[in-house]
């Protein structure tokens, strides 16, 4: 609760299950640009891999340059998921890039024949 002249003011709780995800991001990234966290609403502006388990907003993200400027600004992150009404943690981890098949393929062949494979671009 929080006293504000003399009155009681209660914080509204929301429900995590009756909320979208894609709302609750988009108010995130809506809240960082009318802060003017410039770099930080930018960098949220590409993140979709996004989900919310066990009272815990997860991001996700292959981009290390990305994630250490959401772990800069979770703070930030997490004001606007307290201005939402929504009292959710925040984890940000990194997304495995796994290699395509053509390069899973060259591996092999080199394992397979060594230095006699010659691959050409």
């Amino acid at each position: 609760m929080y006293k504000w002249r003399g009155y009681k003011k209660k914080l509204i709780k929301k429900p995590v299950a009756n909320v979208g995800i894609k709302d609750v991001w988009g108010k995130v990234v809506l809240f960082l640009k009318e802060h003017r966290h410039v770099a930080l609403h930018v960098a949220c502006g590409d993140i979709t891999d996004i989900d919310i388990k066990d009272g815990v907003l997860q991001i996700i993200t292959p981009d290390k340059t990305v994630m250490s400027l959401l772990q800069e600004g979770k703070r930030e992150i997490e004001r606007a998921l307290s201005w939402q009404g929504l009292e959710l943690g925040v984890d940000i981890k990194e997304k495995e890039i796994l290699p395509s098949t053509a390069q899973q393929d060259e591996e092999v062949l080199i394992k397979m024949f060594g230095n006699k494979v010659k691959i050409i671009k």
